[in-house]
C-alpha cells in the first residue's frame, strides 16, 4: 500500500527556518513521476507550494515561496524534503506531501492538487509574528 508520511512541522518565529520531510513507501517511487508539497490554511483552499520530478529532478515553485523554499529528494532514502527559510506568518498552514503517477508537463498541471493521487496526513507549520 502506498504511504506518505510527513514530519518536521512546528512553531517558529518570523524569519526562522524549518525542514519538512516526506517519507514514502518504495512502491510510490516506482509508480510516480513527481512529488509535491501543498498547504492549506483554515478556511482556505489547498494551494500549491512546490513539486519535483522524481527522475529528472526538475522543480517548480509557487511565486509566494520562490527564493525562500527549496524542494529536494533523496532517492536512496525514498524521501522528499521542503527546506523553508525566511518564514512569514502567511506561511502558517497544514503542509501536505503528495505524489502523482501522471506525467504533468505544464506548470499549471503540476500546481493542480486534483492531479495528485496519493496524499500524506499533513504536518502543521505555525509562524508567529
Amino acid at each position: 500500500q502506498v504511504q506518505l508520511v510527513e514530519s518536521g512541522g512546528g512553531l517558529v518565529q518570523t524569519g526562522g527556518s524549518l525542514r519538512l520531510s516526506c517519507a514514502a513507501s518504495p512502491r510510490t517511487f516506482s509508480n510516480h513521476y513527481a512529488m509535491g508539497w501543498f498547504r492549506q490554511a483554515p478556511g482556505k483552499e489547498r494551494e500549491f507550494v512546490a513539486t519535483i520530478n522524481w527522475i529528472a529532478g526538475s522543480t517548480n515553485y509557487a511565486d509566494s515561496v520562490k527564493g525562500r523554499f527549496t524542494i529536494s529528494r533523496d532517492n536512496a532514502e525514498n524521501t522528499v524534503y521542503l527546506q523553508m527559510n525566511n518564514l512569514k506568518p502567511e506561511d502558517t498552514a497544514g503542509y501536505y506531501c503528495a505524489a502523482t503517477s501522471r506525467n504533468l508537463v505544464s506548470s499549471v498541471a503540476q500546481a493542480d492538487p486534483s492531479r495528485y493521487n496519493n496524499w500524506g496526513q499533513g504536518t502543521q507549520v505555525t509562524v508567529s509574528s
